[in-house]
């Protein structure tokens, strides 16, 4: 299947819907294999097995599955073996060719165009965490003041490369001809007063760009996996709206899979008032749960 994201398959369906995980372009990465409870099956396992196989982010997806999830559903009866992925693109391809069973690391938006692109049908089984995205300083700290033709790392992939555009422009840098475009792209500046300069990466590739730029826009796993904190941040998109609907990381597997008692399990622990406060001691404001 294709791996490439393209925008224009996202601006067909996408728009239609008015929706806004971490998504880069193809990555080679090769998956790490960790067993979160007792030992299970090296690659998914069917309907009726008591092993559940879920692709994530190494953070905070993978940590969470390890250290919060595991345990719970091990209490149930269900062995919880993560699969730890550093791109965007792998984590939906095991789960829709059957190697894995469900995957943890993207937003819903970014899962509705892998869909439209792919011609796949992965679904969202529910929203589980958000990751405040945010501006970070690199060459520069001053948005007050941003240099005429400064550079911005910001992620290649369609739907995050708007989200930092919308971030940008909540931070009075630029203006969209939309104000409210999740598809929108550079050439849908409206204003642009100091003629920033846009470096279109990948979104894992992010963190690395702040040495040779001004500012990148990073997404929260990311900047985690770098050692960056939302409090860091020079400016984070705001925590509500359209932020918290659009941009929540989901648990998403095969629709044969959606009411599977394993996931379903799974869905339930990550959705408990216990999740909530295990968020709020381990992360703080870096990773919220979903409303």
């Amino acid at each position: 299947m294709s791996t490439a994201i393209s925008r224009r398959a996202f601006v067909g369906a996408g728009l239609g819907v008015l929706s806004a995980l971490g998504l880069a372009a193809c990555g080679g990465s090769q998956p790490a294999a960790t067993t979160a409870a007792a030992t299970g099956a090296a690659t998914g396992a069917s309907a009726s097995s008591k092993t559940l196989t879920v692709a994530a982010s190494p953070e905070p997806h993978a940590k969470i599955l390890s250290e919060f999830a595991a345990p719970k559903l091990a209490e149930k009866g269900i062995t919880l073996e993560v699969r730890e992925f550093t791109d965007y693109v792998q984590p939906n391809e095991v789960v829709f060719n059957g190697e894995i069973d469900a995957n943890y690391f993207q937003h819903i938006n970014y899962l509705r165009n892998y869909n439209e692109e792919n011609k796949e049908d992965l679904v969202s089984v529910a929203k589980i965490h958000y990751e405040p995205f945010g501006i970070y300083a690199g060459k520069s700290s001053d948005l007050a003041n941003v240099a005429d033709h400064a550079v911005v790392a910001v992620p290649n992939d369609p739907t995050n490369e708007a989200r930092a555009l919308l971030l940008l422009q909540q931070a009075g840098l630029i203006k969209l001809k939309n104000p409210e475009d999740l598809a929108a792209t550079p050439k849908d500046i409206s204003e642009n007063p100091h003629n920033i300069e846009f470096r279109e990466i990948e979104a894992a590739a992010t963190p690395r760009a702040l040495e040779d730029v001004d500012f990148a826009a990073i997404n929260g796993n990311y900047a985690l996996e770098a050692g960056k904190h939302a409090s860091d941040a020079l400016v984070l998109e705001e925590a509500s709206g359209i932020a918290f609907e659009e941009y929540a990381n989901v648990i998403a597997t095969r629709p044969a899979l959606e009411k599977d008692e394993r996931i379903v399990a799974l869905v339930e622990v990550l959705t408990s008032a216990d999740f909530a406060s295990y968020l709020k001691d381990k992360f703080g404001q870096d990773v919220l749960p979903a409303k």
